[in-house]
C-alpha cells in the first residue's frame, strides 16, 4: 500500500468515527478541509442522520459526492430546536463564508423609509436597520437612488421637517429648508401640531398605497379652505393634488388586492443560479432587486433557503412571500420569519392565477438577467483578452487595481487602490490612505509610499496593476515592485495630447482635444486603444473610479479641517457648545464680533463660559 492510499483510509476512518459520535439532537456541522478552513455548514434535525446521509449516499444532491471529496474533518454544536440551528447556520455562514454554501454577494441591508408617530413632530428619514419597534417603516427600496428620490419626492409634496432631533431642539430660527418653501418651521411653531400630525398622515397615507383616498381627502380639504376663503391654503393642496395625480399615473401595474408581497424568482442553468425579487406593495408592483449569479451544485430549494435566510436577516419583511418551489425546511423557515416580523408570513407556492402570473414575472426577469449577465461577462472577456494581447499582458486580466493620488499643492493628500473583478467593482478590496510623508507637492513620492503601503498589507495581487498618469508614474510603481520582490503586470494610463491632432485642429480653429495612452514598461511609445474602445474601456472604468474614490476622501478630511475655527481652541468648548454657538450665530466670524451680552444670552452657555469665551477670543484678535 502506498503512503497516498494510506492517508486517506485514515482520514475516511476519522471521518466515519465523527458520523458515529455525533449526536442525535438538532444542530450544525461545518465541514473543513485539509489546511482547516470551513467549506460548508449545514443545519439538521438530527444531526447523526444527516451526517451519515453524506457516506450512505441517501444524500441524492449533486454536489455532495463533490463535497465530501474535499472534506477532511467536520465539526459539530448542538441547539436546543430546529429553529435556533437555522439561526446559528446563518450567523457562521455569514462569518466563514464558506467556498461551497450559497452566499449572496449583495446581502446588504436595504434602504427602507422610517416614521415615528410617537414623535411630537414626526419626520421621515432613510434608515438600512430597524432599530425602533414603535415606527411605521416603507420599503426596502432597491437601490440607495431609488430610496432618495421617494423621500424628495414625499418632501416636496408633504413639507415634514428633516432636521435630526438634537438640531430641532436647540434651533433658534427657522433654516434654509423653511425659506425654500420645503419645511413649515415646526422648531419655531409657525405650524400648529394638529395641523403638522395630518400632513405626517397624508404622507403615511401616500407610502402606504392609500393614494386614491389620500387624493379624495385633500379635494375635501381643499373645498372647505375656498370656502373659508383660505386661497393660499387652497392654492398649495391644489398642487400637492395635481403631483400625487401625476405619480399615480406613472403607477404601469396594478395586481389588485391591498397585500404587501415579495414574489421570488429563480432561474437556474447548469451550475449557475440567478435569483431576483419582485416588490408588490399595496397590490401594486413597485420595483425589482437582482443578486449577483451564484456558482452552485446546490438544487433550487436550498439555494432559495438560504437567500431567504440570507436577504430578509435584516431586511423589512412583506405579508406574503411567494416563492417558485417548496423548500425542504419550510416550517422551520415560516416559523423563523414570524419571530423576525413579529407577525405570522405567509410562503406560497402558487399553481395558478394572478399569483402564479407574477412568479412566472418574476422567473422570467431572473433568466433575462442571467442571459444578459452572460453578454456581459462575455464582453469583459473579450475586452480583457484585447488588452492582454495589445499589452503583452502576462496574465489575462480579470482582476484590475488602479492606484490614483489627489491633494491641492500638497495639503490633505490622499491615496485610493480601487478593484475591478471581471469588469466589477470589488469594494472589499477598495484602500484609501491619508499621506504621511510630506506637505509638499511630489506626486511621485506619495504614489511611491501609497503603493509601498498597500503591497506591503495585502496577500492578494491582481492580474494587472494601472497607475494614474505617464511614465514617471509607472517607474515609481516599478521601483516598489522591484524592492518588494514582488513579479506583476504594470501599465500607466494618461490622459494627453497626441500631437498630429494638436497641429489639425489648431489649423482648424478648434478646440485641442486630448485622448488615453497606456504607457508600458521598457516601451519609449505610449500605445492607443482608442481603435478598440471596449479594452479602453475597462481601464478608464478602473482609473475614473479610482479618482472618484481618492477626491471623495480628500474633500472629506479638506471639509473637516475647513470647518475647524477659532473656537477649537477656547478651553471648554467642545462640539457640542461649538454647534450651539454656530447655530445661533450662524458663522464663527458672527461669534467673534458677539458682544459680551450676547454670548451670555446663548442658551447653554451661561455667564461664566460667555466670559471666557468673549476675552479668548478679543485677545486673540489683539
Amino acid at each position: 500500500m502506498v503512503d497516498g492510499e494510506k492517508i486517506l483510509m485514515e482520514e475516511s476512518t476519522d471521518l466515519k468515527e465523527k458520523m458515529t459520535a455525533a449526536p442525535r439532537s438538532p444542530g450544525v456541522y461545518m465541514m473543513l478541509d485539509a489546511p482547516g478552513k470551513v467549506i460548508y455548514v449545514g443545519k439538521a434535525n438530527d444531526l447523526k442522520s444527516r451526517i451519515a446521509s453524506y457516506f450512505t449516499g441517501r444524500d441524492t444532491r449533486p454536489m455532495a459526492p463533490f463535497l465530501m471529496a474535499r472534506v477532511n474533518d467536520i465539526e459539530f454544536i448542538t441547539t436546543a430546536t430546529e429553529k435556533e440551528a437555522l439561526i446559528l447556520e446563518n450567523n457562521l455562514i455569514k462569518k466563514h463564508r464558506p467556498r461551497y454554501n450559497v452566499i449572496l454577494r449583495d446581502d446588504k441591508t436595504y434602504y427602507h423609509l422610517s416614521l415615528d408617530p410617537a414623535e411630537k413632530y414626526p419626520r421621515l428619514q432613510l434608515v438600512r436597520k430597524r432599530l425602533n419597534n414603535a415606527a411605521l417603516y416603507f420599503g426596502p427600496y432597491p437601490s440607495g437612488l431609488a430610496a432618495k428620490e421617494t423621500l424628495r419626492f414625499v418632501q416636496q409634496v408633504f413639507p415634514l421637517r428633516t432636521c435630526r432631533n438634537r438640531d430641532f431642539q436647540i434651533r433658534q430660527r427657522p433654516c434654509l429648508e423653511y425659506q425654500i418653501g420645503r419645511c413649515l418651521a415646526p422648531c419655531r411653531e409657525l405650524i400648529d401640531e394638529a395641523a403638522y400630525r395630518k400632513l405626517a398622515e397624508s404622507a403615511v397615507a401616500f407610502l402606504q398605497g392609500r393614494r386614491r383616498e389620500l387624493i379624495a381627502d385633500l379635494k375635501k380639504q381643499m373645498e372647505e379652505a375656498a370656502q373659508d376663503l383660505n386661497f393660499e391654503e387652497a392654492a398649495r393642496l391644489r398642487d400637492r393634488i395635481g403631483a400625487l395625480t401625476h405619480a399615480l399615473e406613472k403607477q404601469n401595474v396594478d395586481w389588485g388586492g391591498e397585500e404587501d408581497q415579495d414574489v421570488l424568482g429563480v432561474y437556474a442553468e447548469g451550475d449557475t443560479c440567478q435569483l431576483c425579487i419582485l416588490f408588490v406593495r399595496a397590490g401594486k408592483l413597485t420595483g425589482s432587486k437582482s443578486f449577483t449569479p451564484v456558482k452552485t451544485k446546490a438544487d433550487v430549494g436550498e439555494v432559495i433557503s438560504s437567500a431567504l435566510q440570507q436577504y430578509y436577516d435584516s431586511s423589512n419583511m412583506p405579508e406574503e412571500i411567494i416563492l417558485p418551489a417548496h423548500l425542504p425546511d419550510e416550517d422551520v423557515i415560516a416559523e423563523w420569519l414570524a419571530d423576525k416580523k413579529e407577525k405570522k408570513v405567509l410562503l406560497t407556492v402558487p399553481q395558478r392565477g394572478a399569483k402564479k402570473a407574477l412568479s412566472d414575472m418574476a422567473c422570467a426577469n431572473a433568466r433575462e438577467l442571467l442571459v444578459s449577465g452572460r453578454k456581459k461577462e462575455d464582453q469583459i472577456t473579450a475586452a480583457a483578452q484585447i488588452l492582454q494581447e495589445k499589452l503583452s499582458l502576462t496574465k489575462l486580466p480579470r482582476r484590475i487595481e488602479c492606484c490614483d493620488i489627489s491633494n491641492i499643492s500638497g495639503k490633505n493628500a490622499v491615496g485610493s487602490i480601487v478593484v475591478l473583478q471581471d469588469g466589477l467593482p470589488d469594494k472589499s478590496g477598495y484602500r484609501r490612505f491619508r499621506i504621511k510623508a510630506t506637505d509638499e507637492p511630489d506626486d511621485y513620492g506619495m504614489m511611491r509610499e501609497v503603493l509601498t503601503r498597500h503591497f506591503t498589507g495585502t496577500d492578494r495581487l491582481p492580474d494587472l496593476m494601472v497607475v494614474d498618469g505617464g511614465k514617471g508614474q509607472l517607474h515609481v510603481a516599478l521601483s516598489v515592485l522591484n524592492e518588494l520582490k514582488i513579479k506583476l503586470d504594470v501599465v500607466g494610463l494618461a490622459k494627453e495630447e497626441r500631437t498630429f491632432l494638436a497641429a489639425k485642429n489648431k489649423l482648424r480653429g478648434k478646440a485641442a482635444k486630448s485622448e488615453d495612452r497606456v504607457y508600458l514598461p521598457r516601451r519609449k511609445d505610449a500605445v492607443y486603444l482608442s481603435s478598440r474602445p471596449a479594452a479602453l474601456s475597462l481601464l478608464q472604468r478602473v482609473r475614473d473610479e479610482a479618482h472618484r474614490f481618492a477626491i471623495s476622501y480628500h474633500h472629506k478630511l479638506k471639509q473637516k479641517n475647513d470647518l475647524s475655527s477659532v473656537l477649537d481652541a477656547i478651553p471648554d468648548i467642545g462640539p457640542a457648545r461649538k454647534k450651539i454657538l454656530l447655530t445661533y450665530f450662524g458663522s464663527a466670524c458672527q461669534v467673534q464680533n458677539a458682544s459680551l451680552a450676547d454670548l451670555q444670552s446663548v442658551p447653554g452657555i451661561g455667564k461664566d463660559l460667555a466670559e471666557k469665551i468673549y476675552f479668548h477670543l478679543n485677545s486673540t484678535e489683539k
